[in-house]
């Protein structure tokens, strides 16, 4: 995968403004969700669909209108005949942006008072379409990338953000871990999707002030979590959940 953030992955074919502008709405959606604010979350969807349309109208060429000029729902209807557009910038995309405009648009207006609550059950289904457009743009942008690597840069972007975390000049630091394995599924955590060697791990695991014996454990402790790439590791599925859990644990008792 290459060492870039989807905003930068994003601009090596959209232009500038728009690849920022999704990817700010596409973050403070999924801040949105995690705090269970379904109303905030579905609007920012519908802010995140704009900023996508107005990427890929200006990829096909096209001057976006200013202001209260734009409207999504004319470059939905347009976008379609844009025949220098790939057919997943030009039909498969627009159609997942329809869906989530319509439904980040009549939110709640559609159901009955006693069926399941309205706005999460909206709200889930637009964060899934939104994190499937923006992997497809990725993947677009870096010339045909592997959709499950584009998916994992997508949902870097929607990571939970925490305060027990930092990152200065590339080294990362935790605060809430009671061992050095914990550490390590905690720095994993942080840096995904990118990898970080077990060498550099260790380092890390020494600057946190755990004895060379515990970093040496604590990795050979993480294997079982982790894609092992010769040496190369980036957390799994298994391993987000442990971290998370661990998080969510510190976030309570805070």
């Amino acid at each position: 995968m290459p060492d870039k953030s989807a905003n930068d992955m994003l601009k090596d074919k959209f232009e500038a403004k728009y690849a920022d502008a999704a990817i700010k709405h596409m973050g403070r959606m999924a801040e949105d969700f995690q705090q269970r604010e379904w109303d905030d979350a579905s609007a920012k969807a519908g802010k995140f669909v704009e900023a996508v349309l107005k990427a890929l109208w200006r990829e096909a060429g096209e001057a976006v209108p200013k202001g209260k000029n734009f409207k999504a729902g004319t470059i939905l209807d347009q976008v379609d005949k844009k025949m220098t557009l790939s057919d997943s910038l030009r039909l498969t995309i627009p159609r997942a942006c329809r869906f989530v405009y319509e439904v980040a648009s009549n939110r709640g207006a559609r159901h009955d008072a006693d069926e399941i609550e309205a706005n999460e059950m909206d709200a889930t289904a637009v964060m899934a379409m939104s994190s499937w457009i923006l992997a497809e743009m990725i993947s677009y942008s870096q010339k045909g990338l592997d959709l499950d690597e584009a998916k994992a840069v997508a949902d870097s972007v929607m990571k939970r953000k925490y305060p027990f975390i930092e990152e200065i000049d590339g080294r990362v630091y935790v605060d809430i871990a009671n061992s050095a394995r914990e550490a390590a599924v905690l720095i994993l955590w942080h840096k995904y999707p990118k990898r970080i060697s077990e060498d550099d791990l260790y380092d890390l695991l020494l600057r946190h002030k755990y004895k060379k014996a515990n970093a040496s454990q604590a990795i050979k402790r993480i294997q079982k979590i982790v894609d092992n790439d010769s040496g190369n590791l980036r957390i799994r599925a298994l391993g987000i959940r442990e971290a998370e859990e661990l998080m969510e644990k510190a976030a309570a008792n805070h």
